[in-house]
């Protein structure tokens, strides 16, 4: 099937409040022009150098999403263009991200990472760290970055119930921050969980807003060499 066939398979199963991320890693610009020509406009990547050379390259009106670990002194790269941040795991990182917009005069939408998972090699924030986070004084004072959610990456495994049970935990941290940080602020509304594998099952748990890669353009080709 073409990229286009796959993407509106994918978009009829999606309800019209949750938004679609195409993840474009590794996938050549000729592919992301046939989703962008279908419409789709939102694209994540997860590799800066990757991104850097795609948004040179691409139209202008593409909405870069960079869904990827992040480390602090690659943010300056892209913090001129992306439209939104998934993995802030730190406060550092935040601290950086917010600095570099102030330099690019914007604000750069963020969403805050949590470790949902049961696997030591995903990333992200517990419960206490993230309200120390959200009390401190250094993000009181920030004013170049705005927090709209949050994401987290559930556990590699077929095992649906436990799956449900990760992306159930993440709309419920989301829940008690929105109760207790953001009840005024329209903006923080996404919680940005399901992938290819689970989206459907993340969905059912208040997803709005899904990372879709492979299910679109194929199975991804790995340069091992590299």
């Amino acid at each position: 099937m073409s990229v286009n066939e796959n993407l509106q398979k994918v978009l009829d199963t999606l309800p019209s409040h949750v938004k679609l991320v195409a993840v474009s890693k590794t996938k050549p610009e000729a592919m992301i022009m046939e989703a962008y020509q279908f419409g789709q406009r939102l694209f994540g990547e997860n590799k800066v150098q990757e991104l850097m050379a795609k948004q040179l390259a691409l139209p202008a009106d593409i909405e870069w999403h960079f869904i990827g670990h992040l480390q602090s002194n690659k943010v300056k790269y892209i913090a001129p263009f992306v439209a939104m941040i998934h993995a802030v795991d730190s406060l550092k990182l935040l601290k950086t991200i917010d600095r570099e917009g102030a330099k690019n005069h914007r604000v750069i939408n963020c969403l805050l990472q949590f470790y949902i998972a049961d696997e030591e090699t995903k990333f992200g924030l517990n419960m206490e760290e993230a309200i120390a986070l959200l009390e401190s004084a250094d993000y009181a004072s920030m004013k170049h970055v705005r927090l709209c959610g949050v994401m987290g990456m559930a556990t590699f495994t077929s095992n649906s119930e436990q799956l449900s049970h990760e992306f159930k935990t993440l709309n419920n941290i989301f829940q008690e921050l929105k109760n207790r940080y953001f009840h005024e602020d329209q903006f923080f509304s996404e919680i940005s969980m399901g992938m290819s594998d689970d989206y459907l099952i993340a969905l059912a748990q208040g997803s709005t807003m899904v990372r879709i890669g492979s299910t679109i353009f194929g199975e991804r080709k790995y340069n091992h060499s590299t």
